[in-house]
Parts: structure tokens; C-alpha cells; sequence
């Protein structure tokens, strides 16, 4: 007979129980997994796509931003894979670590089974399950409908502070307005003459981009109004009524390891999508996301050097989303601890990507960058709450102010997060505690030095 527990007067099948379950297979959380199921702990991953890699695989992120900080283990052992598949390394020119979506996906995957961790794959998570201050299960929507898995401990690596909001821990979004950063539907076009167009580019005199020789990297961009060189082509396209003027806010572009005549553009700005929260906006906003990608491939074929015999490859399954909710946990980075190069007794991970906001008013912000060696510390007490006891928070729905959560959201900074969340899972187990009570000077020595 199958085990159940009561749900607001209704019996769910108990799909099993873990000591660690943690929500969101993304860069953080498929980090915890891996160093809590290594450790030999009971561990879950709740992903609500088919795919583990979260922004990265299923809303076409790549490549990675550039990172001159030390990582911890798990950072170079997903570059490994990575590696094994294409090279990743842009060594010399823009120091950027470049992927394919389904590389990332494999070697994380890959990653994960071989720790013995547990995947429950298009599982979108419903509700909690709360005892008291402590979370005791999950309520997940399946294919057998609402089932419940349950566990000891729990990591809110949704990106959306899901779990959190759930549990009823407090959490913030968005700027002073309250407005989210720009999301975007990033797609891959194929097909593309990439040495044909890098000669376009730089025939323009182009400042943006770096990659003059022939090879496997190029990436260009285009803003409207920041003096781009390749502005007056966009404007024409406008004039012509084959662009319209919402679609030069962005446009980015990235070649794509082991995908010749590939580009992975991330753009378009869903630029009326200021409260990506709401479901139906968000949908507005995916099929606004979807005309404009049309938009774009026909300028491409039309307009630009190369594309001439260019196709759609794909769209991302989801929407790049850069910001969303943060939990308001023991201690709230403000952006402070980015212009002051913070450190803590707690430091657990570091970040040294610059205050990067797509902003739905102001265009592009960004705060003055750092030079390679410069860093910040994230503190354990900005990954937990007093409210929920047995909880934390990996990537970027962690505790920070707007303008913080705008630096610690790329993909190496929340791989290194996960593992500081992973570890302390481990520690809890191991001394019988709540993750709120592990010691995060303890749980720094343990993470060890930065590789």
C-alpha cells in the first residue's frame, strides 16, 4: 500500500523520503546536489524542466561571464566535463568560459549520476509541507498529479526564492519601483558565415568586440544610443519596417562551441515585462519575445554579412530571467559589500562580476568593474533565515539588496554558492542540527581554500 500524507483534506501519494531535497536543478542547486550526494547523503533534486542546468541550458545562457577569482571543487570539475565535449576556455582574449546548452546539461547530468543523486525531472513544485518553524516536505505536481516528496533539509535553488515564499519567509523583488531587471528570450541561429560577419564587424570599425582573429570566439553587440557600430544598420532596418524600435534596445551575439556556423544571440529585451512574477504579463511577453525573434532572423538574412543563408536553430524553453525574488534572510548584502570588496568570518563564496543591471527604465547600469584579484565575500548569513529553520538559499535568490543580487548572479558565483550550500547540508546531517544553526566559520574552513 502506498504511504500518504493529508493536504488540505486530501490523501498525496508520498513519492519517498530524503535527508537532503533541494529545489532547482540550475547552476547552484545542481551544484548542492553534487558535493551533498557525494558525501554519501540521501539527496533530491526537484527540476520542473527535463534538463538540469537551469538559465544556462534551458534559457540558452551561454557563455559564461568572466570570472578572475578562485572557485571551489566543483566549479573546475563541471569545467572538465565541459571540456571533454568542446573546449571552453577563451584563454588570452575575453577570459569567458563558452559552452552549448546541451553540453551543460550532459555534464552536469552526468555529474549528478555518478554522485548517486536523485532526479525527479518535470516536477513543478505547489506548495510546502510545514511542521512548525521547519519545512517537512514538498508538494510537487507530476504525472500522477499532486504527490509529495519528503526530507530532512531543503535548499531554495529556484532562482524565484520559491520554497521560501511558500514556507512564508520574508522576501523583496525588484528596484526602488519595484520593478524587475529585463528578462529575455534568447534563441540560436545557424547557418552563419561567422568569419564573413567578423569581417563586417570590424570593417565598421567596431569597439565592442574583441575576437580580430579568425577562429572558434566571436561575440559583437549592439545597443541603441551608446554609439554602437553597427547602429546605423539596425536604424535602417527600422526605417524599412523590418525592425521595430523596441528591438534595438539589445542585441548580443556568441559563437557556440562544437556548433559550427552557430550563434546564440541574447536578445531579445522583453522590454514591457517590468513584473516578470506575473503569469499573465510573462506570457504577454513571451509571444511579444517570439514576433521579435522573427523580426531578428529576417533582419539577419537581409541586413547582415554572413546570414545570408541563415535558419532559426532554436528558442529557449524558458525566459532568461536575471532577477526576480530574494529572500530577506539573517544578513541583506547591500551594494556596499560590492564597492567596499566586503569580507566576512562566514565568507563562503566570492563574487568579482561587476553591478550588471538590465534595467527596465535606465537601459544598461553598470557599476565600475573590477580589476582580475579584486573580490567580494558572500556570508553563510546571507543564505539563511530565522523564520524556517532547516531551509537555505543557493544562487541568486539569496539575501541581497537589487543592485547586489545584480553582481552575485552569474553562473560561476552560484556554482560556488551551491557548494557552500551542499556542504552545509552536510555539516547539519552530520552534527544533528538545523541549517540555520550551522556555524558559517566552520563551514568556510571547511570549504577550504579557492582553487
Amino acid at each position: 500500500m502506498k504511504e500518504t500524507v493529508s493536504y488540505h483534506g486530501r490523501e498525496l501519494e508520498i513519492l519517498g523520503s530524503w535527508e537532503t531535497i533541494i529545489a532547482g536543478g540550475g547552476s547552484a542547486g545542481a551544484s548542492a546536489a553534487l558535493t551533498s550526494a557525494a558525501a554519501g547523503k540521501k539527496t533530491l533534486v526537484v527540476e520542473k524542466s527535463i534538463r538540469l542546468g537551469g538559465s544556462s541550458v534551458n534559457a540558452l545562457v551561454t557563455p559564461m561571464m568572466r570570472s578572475y577569482t578562485g572557485h571551489h571543487s566543483n566549479f573546475y570539475a563541471l569545467e572538465k566535463k565541459l571540456n571533454a565535449i568542446a573546449p571552453v576556455k577563451d584563454h588570452g582574449v575575453s577570459e569567458q568560459r563558452w559552452f552549448s546548452a546541451e553540453a551543460m546539461c550532459h555534464s552536469w547530468e552526468e555529474l549528478l549520476r555518478d554522485a548517486g543523486c536523485d532526479l525527479l525531472y518535470d516536477a513543478t513544485i505547489a506548495d510546502v509541507l510545514m511542521d512548525g518553524d521547519h519545512i517537512k516536505g514538498l508538494v510537487v505536481a507530476v504525472t500522477d498529479g499532486l504527490c509529495a516528496v519528503l526530507g530532512k533539509q531543503f535548499v531554495d535553488a529556484s532562482g524565484d526564492a520559491l520554497v521560501l515564499r511558500l514556507a512564508g519567509v520574508p522576501c523583496r523583488r525588484g528596484d526602488e519601483d519595484g520593478n524587475n531587471q529585463i528578462s529575455s528570450l534568447r534563441f540560436e541561429v545557424g547557418g552563419v558565415d561567422i568569419e564573413k560577419y567578423r569581417s563586417y564587424v570590424f570593417s565598421l570599425h567596431d569597439t565592442y568586440s574583441v575576437h580580430h582573429e579568425a577562429g572558434d570566439y566571436f561575440e559583437s553587440a549592439m545597443v541603441g544610443g551608446r554609439g554602437f557600430a553597427l547602429q546605423p544598420v539596425f536604424d535602417q532596418a527600422v526605417h524599412d519596417g523590418v525592425l521595430i524600435p523596441d528591438d534595438l534596445r539589445y542585441f548580443q551575439n556568441y559563437t557556440v562551441p562544437g556548433k559550427p556556423g552557430v550563434l546564440s544571440f541574447n536578445c531579445p529585451h522583453l522590454v514591457h515585462l517590468m513584473d516578470n512574477e506575473h503569469a499573465l504579463d510573462r506570457s504577454v511577453a513571451i509571444s511579444e519575445g517570439r514576433a521579435a525573434i522573427r523580426r531578428l532572423v529576417r533582419f539577419l538574412k537581409g541586413y547582415m554579412p554572413g546570414f545570408e543563408n541563415c535558419y532559426l536553430v532554436q528558442e529557449a524553453s524558458m525566459l532568461g530571467v536575471r532577477e526576480s525574488w530574494e529572500m530577506v534572510g539573517d544578513y541583506v548584502m547591500p551594494a556596499e559589500d560590492y564597492t567596499g570588496r566586503a569580507r566576512f568570518e562566514d565568507g563562503v563564496a566570492r563574487g568579482d562580476w561587476y553591478i550588471d543591471v538590465h534595467s527596465a527604465k535606465k537601459s544598461l547600469v553598470h557599476q565600475i568593474a573590477y580589476q582580475p584579484g579584486d573580490y567580494y565575500e558572500i556570508p553563510y548569513r546571507a543564505m539563511i533565515t530565522s523564520a524556517v529553520k532547516n531551509v537555505c538559499a543557493a544562487g541568486r535568490c539569496i539575501s541581497t539588496q537589487f543592485l547586489m543580487e545584480a553582481s552575485i548572479r552569474i553562473i560561476p558565483t552560484v556554482i560556488d554558492i551551491g557548494q557552500a550550500a551542499g556542504e552545509a547540508c552536510v555539516m547539519a546531517l552530520d552534527e544533528g542540527i538545523d541549517l540555520h544553526a550551522v556555524d558559517g566559520t566552520k563551514l568556510r574552513e571547511k570549504l577550504g581554500k579557492y582553487c
